[in-house]
Formats: structure tokens, sequence, C-alpha cells
């Protein structure tokens, strides 16, 4: 029985609701995952002190500006989690990275040189109109300077975000666009428009300010990390799904 603000709730309630709503096979997925993990874990020897975890949840706290017990409790109470269900949780998070860091720490620099072209960056605007016509005037009165793809975004682009933003997209690595987009972004100019290109709603425009070259920063060593491990579980999860199939 599950106590939901002081109303009942049925287990069976919410796994016929998750079923509905078509998530109880990720439910399922993510619960095999981490049994994955503490299996191959455990065979490795690893294991998460007590100060480790003690460490994890102060510096939650801090982020969560908990910054007394009374706090934390009425926290964990909207949670529907007892201290020791949170502590369980962080200790599964910091297993997860220990794993992760123990198996493909040392094929990162070697991922990094065979995929480097896939962590260029670039900074992109994108603006996204409905007609084709409309898209084409655009993409005339930005190369003939009547306008700026600044001032053509924040007054056309039908995503009120990007509007907002004069039609900033964002940083993006190589990897997250499309194949057939990451050739044009990265193979266009700076400050020159892209397109007009058919879109799932629409047509859209393009232009790079600027393009950052592939560096092992800290952030793309996560990021390779996260991806190598990714890729193992999805393919330990697979030969677990299918083996008796």
């Amino acid at each position: 029985m599950l106590n939901f603000s002081g109303v009942a709730v049925e287990p069976d309630a919410v796994i016929s609701f998750l079923k509905k709503e078509l998530q109880l096979r990720g439910l399922c997925r993510q619960l095999l995952t981490q049994e994955l993990i503490r299996t191959e874990a455990k065979a490795r020897g690893l294991t998460v002190s007590s100060e480790e975890i003690q460490a994890e949840a102060d510096q939650f706290r801090l982020q969560r500006k908990l910054e007394s017990a009374d706090a934390t409790f009425v926290w964990l109470e909207e949670q529907m989690l007892s201290p020791e269900e949170w502590e369980a949780g962080i200790c599964d998070r910091l297993l997860a990275k220990k794993l992760a860091e123990t198996m493909f720490e040392p094929e990162i620099v070697a991922f990094f040189i065979q995929n480097r072209l896939d962590y260029d960056q670039v900074v992109l605007y994108r603006l996204r109109v409905a007609e084709a016509p409309l898209a084409q005037e655009l993409f005339y009165q930005i190369s003939e300077a009547e306008t700026s793809f600044y001032e053509a975004a924040h007054r056309y682009d039908q995503d009120e975000r990007r509007r907002l933003r004069c039609g900033y997209e964002g940083t993006l690595f190589r990897w997250s666009l499309k194949p057939q987009l990451a050739a044009q972004v990265f193979g266009s100019q700076p400050q020159t428009v892209i397109g007009p290109l058919p879109a799932e709603s629409g047509y859209e425009l393009f232009m790079v300010e600027r393009f950052i070259l592939s560096e092992l920063t800290s952030d793309v060593r996560e990021r390779i990390l996260e991806r190598l491990f990714q890729e193992w579980l999805n393919r330990e999860l697979t030969y677990l799904i299918h083996k008796d199939a």
C-alpha cells in the first residue's frame, strides 16, 4: 500500500496505470538495467562507502537548498521516500558511475581520436516557417542584407522559445544533428544562410555563428563515457531479453 498525501494507492493500481500509459515496459527495462549494473559491479568487487553516499547527499542538499534536516525530511516526504530509500538510490547511481569508469575510462582517448569529428560543435541559429514561399523570401532578404537572420527569426519563427532568442538553437555537437543536416551545416561558412530545407512542419533556414573544433574536455569525456556505458547496457539487455526467446 502506498500513501500519497494521506490517500491510499494500491500497488496493483500503479501497475495498471503504467500498462495503460505504455510505461510498464520502460520501467521493467530500467529495473533490469539496475540489476545488470549491480551484478557486474559485484563481479568486479566494486562497492560504495557510506562516506561516499553522505558526500553525494550533502552535495544534493546544497544544490536543492535543503539547508536543514527538517527541510530534507519535508522534501523526502514529498517524494514519498524514506531516508534509507533515498540513500539506496544514491548508492545505485554512484555504483553505476564507478562501473562505467572502471569499464570504459581506459577507452575514452582512443574513442575520441577515432570519432573526433563527431565532437566538433557549432553555435547554430534556426528559423522555421510554415510555407515554402515565405522561407524562400526570407532567404533572399537575409542573403541580400535586407534583414538579419536574428530579426527574421524573432519575427517569423514558429517556435516561441527560439523566437524569443532570435533563432538561437544552441551549441550542438555534430553527432546530435541528422547526417544530411550535419553535412550541410559543417560544410557552410559562418554567417551564411542554409536552406530552405523541408521539415516535418514547414521549412527551415539555418545559420552558423561559429564552429568549435573538438577537444577532449571534461564534458566530452563524460559524454563519451556515458555513450560507451549505454551501448554496453543496451547490448547486455538485448542479450538478456532474447536469450531464452
